[in-house]
């Protein structure tokens, strides 16, 4: 892509962004699903005008990882820890039953090949954790309880997810399933993990020694994004799967270091709260990238829609993605209406579906037929929820504590 084509796409993105993101507000939706519906737009799907290049991907990763960044410098440990257990049902539950499901559905009932079946259910056991906390967000929810089990339920998934899309990815190169080669990824993520959140603190701690010495603004901007460039390039070095490519890989994986390293710096509030003043600004300017950029990832014209089997199949795959992610919540012990909420918002597959869709394109190892009905599933599954959880805090928001309410 030429240069001037690229500052012209991504003129078209910012500004389509916030005049959909305007419109949803005064329909009284959340402004997450006007930026969905602006990438919906202008992509292949509608229009036709942008379509996902490598450039955008990664602007859009730089974004989601800044979400996570500032709800991790927003977000109370200790709130979070209490949650902690409901968290985990959660998040174990609405990524072992879908993906059990799935892989019966694939394997049993429409008799797909292991492998294709293994992609199946690992593609249905995704959760948008980005959508999921915009919407939180934007109802000023992501501080209660069920908020606070959302959080981190989400980004238990997330890191399952990942995991799984890299075992996954592993056989697709690999040409089957291989315990082996599968062991050693297992050990450079869990390496990778494990260390995060102890280097998330010791460079929050560093951060904070030099902002109290340096007579020069913007340290703390420059900080955060070269953190974001090493953590690309680390994550990478240990194993991401390179779907994306490169940096879009090591952020796909690199976005679990934001959450702790936000947390780590909520020591010292005053601190946090210059930070937030002076990264707002670039997290509202990245942000709505990656929101329309998951909506320029939907090919809604790629589906042959006079197919049965791509209507048998997605209705099927519908079905086991909603009640997938509700089993969870169902088993806690919350008030319903919040059980309902914790389960929908966790619906949303989002980029993360779309991640694991694609990677099965690219391997062969979807057909079109089924790479259809998967961008079908992703698709209704990302769009709905966020209306489904406004429409529940509407309802139901008396039967529920308020937003500060620990």
């Amino acid at each position: 892509m030429e240069v001037h084509t690229f500052f012209l796409h991504l003129l078209i993105i910012l500004l389509t962004a916030r005049i959909f993101a305007e419109i949803a507000e005064r329909m009284h939706a959340p402004r997450v699903m006007g930026e969905l519906c602006a990438g919906v737009v202008l992509g292949p799907s509608l229009l036709g005008w942008i379509e996902p290049g490598e450039v955008i991907k990664l602007l859009a990763e730089i974004g989601i990882i800044l979400l996570l960044f500032e709800v991790g410098l927003g977000t109370d440990v200790k709130r979070l820890v209490r949650t902690g257990l409901a968290s985990f049902i959660v998040a174990a539950g609405g990524f072992v039953v879908p993906f059990i499901l799935g892989f019966a559905l694939g394997y049993w009932v429409f008799g797909l090949s292991l492998l294709v079946s293994l992609f199946v259910g690992g593609t249905l056991t995704a959760t948008s954790i980005g959508i999921t906390v915009r919407v939180l967000m934007d109802l000023n929810r992501h501080q209660n309880r069920e908020g606070q089990i959302i959080l981190g339920a989400a980004v238990l998934d997330d890191v399952l997810g990942v995991v799984l899309l890299a075992l996954l990815y592993e056989f697709s190169i690999g040409g089957g399933i291989n315990l082996f080669n599968a062991s050693k990824v297992l050990a450079f993520l869990a390496a990778f993990f494990i260390l995060a959140p102890i280097a998330a603190k010791l460079i929050s701690q560093i951060i904070h020694r030099f902002e109290q010495v340096t007579t020069i603004s913007g340290l703390i901007p420059t900080s955060v994004v070269s953190l974001v460039l090493f953590f690309a390039w680390l994550a990478h070095e240990v194993g991401a799967p390179e779907l994306l490519g490169g940096f879009a890989a090591g952020l796909a994986l690199s976005r679990r270091f934001f959450l702790p390293f936000g947390v780590a710096l909520h020591y010292d509030p005053a601190f946090a709260e210059r930070i937030e003043a002076q990264m707002n600004p670039i997290i509202f300017l990245f942000t709505p990238i990656f929101f329309v950029m998951v909506g320029l990832s939907l090919n809604l014209q790629d589906v042959n829609w006079s197919s049965p089997f791509i209507w048998i199949f997605s209705l099927c795959l519908f079905v086991v993605a909603i009640a997938g992610k509700m089993v969870g919540a169902l088993l806690l012990d919350e008030p319903w209406p919040a059980r309902l909420i914790i389960g929908t918002a966790m619906i949303p597959r989002g980029e993360v579906g779309l991640i694991f869709a694609e990677l099965g394109r690219v391997s062969e190892i979807f057909t079109n037929e089924i790479y259809a009905g998967m961008v079908i599933v992703i698709a209704l599954t990302t769009m709905f929820p966020p209306f489904a959880v406004k429409w529940l805090y509407k309802n139901y928001q008396h039967h529920l504590p308020n937003p500060t309410a620990g």
